[in-house]
């Protein structure tokens, strides 16, 4: 099958614009290519930030930001990239006359298309996705590669498909570790894999808006809860979800659901996990609060560093109060709490 790689070559703070972009013309699936990204990686913050990198992936430090998106080559998906392409024209207009600030600098926003056999891309990101230790207790494993787990080490294997979520990413792994930190206090700290313990960790239940792959639902199953339901408004990857929910044995814990953000679900969590662009984040927060437990942690994250505060201040506005604003490179993620009501004297 023939499918075409829409291309948009912009600097780092013009990723975001390509991407909202895409989004509002229905377009939730791309690949970024950011050396500053690679750069991150190979200086090693953790020592557990990668185990392996091939020397091909080094190559060309200083090549520009990409932002890809694939479409089946048909006469409509033709038409929707010439569309695309002068709608990505039009912004770069827009960023020259001024009218997102002085400041701004998207890059050269040139926007090519290239026709390829599916064979040609489809597997070719699979050479660098290896074992990653994540979290202090979770390593997220690709599941075409061998892996031995270390002692305490939870093995959460996943095949992304057309999903986003691998784990490697900056927002999927500042979520994960929230996770990580807000289940073990709730559980005293102790870990089990959800098909060997009982009702010990209270019946904890976790809310995933925008599961992708579902790494964080079967994350929050593997740290010990007993009830988690995922949420992803696209078809394809709610099959992928499933499919890896069950490849980690999770499927008596998580259910994984097609749905819009929150409309339509009753469901009361005691902790919300959401990954997602800033603006949708801001667009769930209300909701939120009404599917969060008094007691419960909203957990948010897919925010570029530079708007923290515009994302922090509308949680706050839903009702919140921060508990914490972890940062990894450009990204960052909230965690947060609803906010106690105080009485008066008489009432």
């Amino acid at each position: 099958m023939k499918y075409i790689e829409l291309k948009v070559h912009a600097s780092r703070q013009g990723i975001e614009a390509v991407t909202e972009l895409l989004l509002k013309n229905g377009i939730d699936q791309v690949v970024i290519d950011d050396p500053a990204d690679m750069e991150d990686i190979l200086n090693k913050k953790h020592e557990y930030d990668w185990d392996y990198i091939d020397d091909r992936v080094k190559e060309r430090p200083d090549r520009e930001p990409t932002i890809s998106a694939y479409f089946e080559d048909t006469d409509e998906n033709r038409a929707k990239i010439s569309d695309i392409k002068m709608q990505i024209m039009m912004l770069k207009g827009k960023e020259q006359y001024g009218e997102y600030g002085p400041d701004a600098d998207f890059g050269r926003l040139y926007a090519e298309d290239i026709t390829a056999d599916d064979a040609d891309w489809k597997d070719k990101w699979k050479e660098n996705f290896k074992p990653t230790k994540v979290t202090d207790r979770i390593v997220v494993k690709p599941t075409w590669e061998d892996y031995e787990a270390k002692d305490g080490e939870l093995i959460l294997q996943i095949d992304p498909g057309m999903a986003f979520g691998t784990g490697t990413h900056e927002t999927t792994s500042l979520c994960m570790k929230l996770l990580e930190k807000y289940i073990g206090a709730r559980i005293g700290g102790t870990v089990t894999c959800c098909a060997t313990m009982g009702a010990d960790n209270g019946g904890l239940k976790v809310l995933d808006v925008g599961c992708g792959s579902g790494i964080l639902s079967i994350a929050a199953a593997l740290l010990g809860c007993e009830d988690v339901l995922g949420i992803e408004i696209d078809e394809d990857a709610v099959q992928v979800a499933k499919g890896n929910v069950e490849l980690n044995g999770v499927d008596g814990a998580v259910t994984i659901r097609q749905g819009d953000l929150t409309k339509g679900i009753d469901y009361k969590a005691d902790i919300i996990v959401a990954n997602l662009m800033h603006n949708l984040v801001i667009e769930l927060s209300p909701s939120a609060k009404k599917h969060l437990k008094k007691d419960g942690i909203y957990i948010s994250s897919g925010i570029l560093f530079e708007k923290k505060e515009q994302v922090a201040e509308a949680i706050r506005g839903a009702g919140f109060e921060i508990l914490e604003i972890p940062e990894d490179g450009e990204w960052c993620a909230i965690a947060a709490k609803p906010k106690k009501k105080w009485f008066g004297l008489f009432g």
